[in-house]
């Protein structure tokens, strides 16, 4: 069963289909996309009382109810590096070498998953991958305080990230789109990649006024960094996919796979210090 799910993905067209449900949920017809939030409300079991405006059809879009933001304090941020995300733990660890676990008995290389992007920096280091659900809240944060550097934007496939995929696809998350981004912290780099997934019609980082265009490269440097704060937001999922954390230390996590974590949740006991 789970080869003739990934055997229908291969031949689905993947960047066609998702872009037009993407224009399916950017429709504002008003019966249209109330019944599709109503409709997802109810099978996904989404808590409507954790958002900014709890009313349903007071959003202009499926999109825009997706996107969603929440009630102001209800994701305090603690600990040295708190998660990106709300979603389920897929997987902690450290890099062996340039090796990243994606699931048991899987693994894929740092320099497929970064691009063009350097890689020494994170060989060795560590690594946390967290999986955002359907139901989960899809905007995602900086883990820890930093200077945004640079942003890529890498054209792929779309295929899903749920644990069937995971499980069964090698180099998933270094095939699919995605966006690498490097942050200079107090204790050195840190990288966050918004992994792109089947029906992700785009991600849009706070920093651009649109998603980054479907299927083209786009590179980003900036010559004066925009700090950000531990937690601040840095854009969202237009449906939903996975984010890659990579540390250059070996760090121990506090959380393990399977683990559902929220946005702000510490994921590690301390952080090594600068001398």
């Amino acid at each position: 069963m789970s080869q003739l799910f990934i055997l229908l993905q291969q031949l689905l067209p993947q960047h066609l289909l998702s872009r037009l449900i993407g224009k399916l949920a950017n429709s504002q017809w008003a019966p249209f996309k109330n019944l599709l939030i109503r409709s997802f409300v109810h099978i996904f079991g989404v808590d409507l009382g954790e958002a900014s405006d709890p009313d349903p059809h007071a959003y202009a879009s499926f999109n825009a109810f997706f996107t969603r933001s929440l009630r102001q304090g209800i994701r305090p941020v603690s600990g040295s590096i708190c998660s990106p995300a709300d979603g389920t733990v897929s997987m902690t660890g450290h890099l062996s070498g340039n090796q990243l676990i994606q699931a048991k008995g899987i693994s894929y290389s740092l320099e497929k998953l970064l691009g063009s992007n350097p890689t020494s920096a994170f060989e060795n280091g560590s690594f946390i991958t967290i999986y955002l659900s359907p139901r989960d809240y899809h905007r995602f944060h900086l883990p820890v305080a930093g200077a945004l550097l640079s942003a890529h934007y890498i054209p792929g496939k779309l295929f899903s990230v749920n644990a069937t995929t995971t499980e069964h696809l090698p180099d998933l998350f270094a095939n699919n789109e995605r966006l690498v981004t490097l942050f200079e912290t107090a204790t050195g780099p840190v990288s966050l990649i918004m992994v792109g997934a089947m029906i992700v019609a785009g991600i849009k980082p706070v920093w651009r006024d649109t998603a980054y265009p479907a299927r083209q490269s786009v590179r980003e440097s900036f010559d004066q960094p925009q700090q950000f704060d531990q937690g601040a937001e840095i854009g969202h999922f237009e449906m939903g996919s996975t984010v890659i954390l990579l540390h250059p230390d070996k760090l121990e996590f506090t959380v393990n796979p399977g683990e559902h974590v929220k946005m702000g949740e510490p994921l590690v006991s301390s952080l090594p210090t600068v001398a």
